[in-house]
């Protein structure tokens, strides 16, 4: 947990494949995921929690219907796209008016968000257009000494990567 709080950068397993995370407020963080990944600012990024509480500063509010929408699914490999806050910066959400948000079943980013006390980035722990790390050894031969650590754990049960829909619409914009 150390590592998420001084702004570091960690590899961890989820529900699919292992991902890349920090501290979502930490821009130099961000902006090294960002870095490794080969990943323009403006495609922006998810966040993952083990609570939808912890999406509150990130986010508009929302009315009862929307917000039900997406706790139906939630814990579970959706991510919605929801309308951001003000103050979220382009760093983190890119060049939309919404963030990418999933509220996680994985038992080991249940216990990093727990930990932490927050969200945190949840990213494909690759290169742009690389094959997803499947397993600690991968992302270190992505990343060598990059990384403040590797969370050694698991996969989930998945094999893509979550579903993306709009929280507005419903509509689905890439299939799980």
């Amino acid at each position: 947990m150390a590592c998420l709080q001084s702004g570091k950068v960690i590899g961890y397993p989820t529900e699919a494949v292992y991902g890349l995370g920090c501290d979502p407020r930490c821009e130099a963080a961000v902006r090294q995921i960002l870095s490794l990944k080969q990943r323009p600012a403006s495609a922006g990024l998810i966040l993952i929690a083990d609570d939808m509480e912890r999406f509150r500063a990130f986010i508009k509010p929302l009315d009862a219907d929307l917000e039900a929408r997406a706790r139906s699914v939630w814990p579970g490999p959706v991510t919605w796209l929801i309308p951001r806050a003000d103050d979220v910066p382009s760093w983190l959400a890119g060049d939309h008016q919404t963030i990418a948000l999933r509220v996680t079943e994985h038992p080991v980013c249940i216990a990093l968000c727990a930990a932490f006390g927050g969200a945190i980035v949840s990213t494909s722990a690759n290169p742009r257009h690389g094959d997803p790390a499947r397993n600690p050894g991968q992302v270190r031969a992505y990343f060598e000494d990059a990384l403040c650590g590797v969370v050694a754990g698991e996969l989930g049960g998945g094999y893509n990567p979550s579903e993306i829909r709009d929280l507005a619409t419903g509509r689905v914009l890439r299939e799980g």
